[in-house]
């Protein structure tokens, strides 16, 4: 059941030489032949496993072609991890961060292996639990985001690592100006859902750390107990800001029982599982947690939505221009074209 890397996709590759010199100057107990796969489900950041001196190390480095201005920041995301060390024991342990562009033509850092259990569309097929075992599963999940949003931020020496005033307004903005500069042709302009958001932000309701895309193919399970949460991945997108903002962008992938068939054929995570919370659940069980009194939680799914689309679209503006040659990103733009209807429809409050 434990996540395993596959081979490297061509055009990934890298430098061994390059790295394996790297590596050897950090510790020279790394010294030795490197032996690299990738770990393929992600579609931002490249991660890779490389076996060398005895260790499991992981590299994540940012993609190839054309990248937002701010998206693929690896100092920043090695600060975060390097923070929260002592306050969120989830994050893994960061072994090296390379500024150099000599040695790949990019940032990139080394983490030892967090090694276990990653749950993706299905649960493994060795993996059997009954409706109460998921129940507890996924409140255990939903409680590492509430934990992460009550740390504090100031003390772990994050208070300038974001602006919190002013997030929710600086999201819809950037999130809006990052879909258009990644336009194509044949992609819909989505000005109807932006001109929406652009009109209907709630105030922020609090400064936390925010992950950015939790959901449960970025937790890490414990083998010898599946429901016990050992690791939280993929930072990129942490920064500080609104906790329901973040909790938008998760529930943006959590599909469930009733949602339209295309919709649920998107799915990435095992939500659709008896004994999963629905989305709703999730909002009112997170937000007692929280204590916050919510009327509604429309904004934040819809901008959750929205934030997902233009993620895909930036992928997909990469395959469209020969960037990136992973063809499953060229099936993106289908469901991008789908998506501005669907949210229209949430925005008027028609059926779905």
């Amino acid at each position: 059941m434990i996540d395993a890397p596959r081979s490297v996709r061509p055009g990934e590759e890298l430098d061994l030489d390059a790295v394996g010199e790297y590596l050897v100057g950090i510790d020279p107990g790394l010294a030795g032949p490197l032996e690299v796969s990738q770990f393929r489900a992600g579609a931002s950041n490249l991660t890779y496993l490389v076996r060398v001196g005895g260790r499991e190390l992981v590299l994540r480095r940012p993609p190839h072609g054309r990248k937002a201005k701010t998206a693929h920041d690896m100092g920043r995301e090695v600060r975060m991890l390097g923070a929260l060390a002592t306050v969120y024991p989830y994050v893994p342990k960061v072994v090296a961060y390379c500024e150099d562009p000599a040695v790949m033509g990019c940032d990139f850092y080394v983490m030892d292996r967090i090694e276990g259990v990653i749950l993706r569309k299905n649960l493994p097929t060795d993996m059997r639990l009954s409706r109460t075992e998921v129940a507890a599963l996924c409140r255990n999940v939903v409680d590492k985001l509430i934990e992460l949003h009550e740390v504090d931020y100031r003390a772990a020496g994050l208070a300038d690592y974001g602006r919190p005033e002013g997030y929710v307004r600086r999201q819809v903005e950037g999130w809006s100006k990052r879909f258009r500069a990644a336009h194509t042709p044949n992609a819909p302009t989505y000005e109807r859902v932006m001109e929406w958001l652009a009109e209907h932000q709630p105030a922020e309701v609090g400064s936390c750390v925010i992950h950015g895309d939790f959901r449960f193919d970025n937790v890490v399970l414990d083998p010898q107990d599946p429901l016990r949460i050992i690791g939280v991945l993929d930072w990129e997108m942490a920064t500080i800001g609104d906790p329901l903002m973040d909790l938008g962008s998760s529930l943006a992938y959590w599909m469930q029982k009733g949602d339209p068939w295309l919709l649920r054929l998107m799915r990435l995570q095992p939500t659709t599982l008896p004994g999963m919370m629905t989305r709703d659940e999730v909002v009112t069980y997170c937000c007692a947690k929280r204590g916050l009194d919510l009327a509604t939680f429309d904004f934040y799914r819809i901008f959750g939505i929205f934030r997902l689309v233009v993620i895909m679209q930036q992928i997909y503006y990469r395959y469209h221009h020969r960037q990136t040659r992973t063809r499953r990103f060229g099936r993106f733009i289908w469901l991008i074209k789908y998506l501005e209807g669907y949210l229209v429809r949430l925005i008027y409050h028609s059926p779905p």
